[in-house]
């Protein structure tokens, strides 16, 4: 499977333990796609970016289900990725 380096890393995820970890630890998430792996997201980031990555977890988050009056669904499941930048680098993301 290929794909280009911006269908890998499809947004990054800004919420307030995102912030924090940018800050504090040098670790950024990101959305990526479903079928990405470790060394693809790596690879992405490095190209994208221009920064160093020292290391990449990575999660499936489930989708949840949701009620409404008119029944319930079940919101889309993703893949997130948190990626560990060497400390000399940083990635400007607002």
């Amino acid at each position: 499977m290929s794909l280009h380096a911006t269908q890998i890393i499809l947004k990054p995820v800004i919420t307030e333990k995102s912030t924090w970890e940018a800050g504090a630890r040098n670790r950024y998430a990101f959305e990526v796609h479903p079928d990405a792996n470790k060394q693809m997201i790596r690879q992405a980031v490095q190209d994208i970016y221009k920064v160093r990555v020292v290391g990449v977890s990575t999660q499936t988050k489930p989708g949840k289900y949701r009620r409404t009056r008119w029944g319930t669904f079940q919101t889309r499941s993703w893949k997130k990725a948190v990626v560990a930048v060497h400390t000399d680098d940083r990635i400007d993301l607002y």
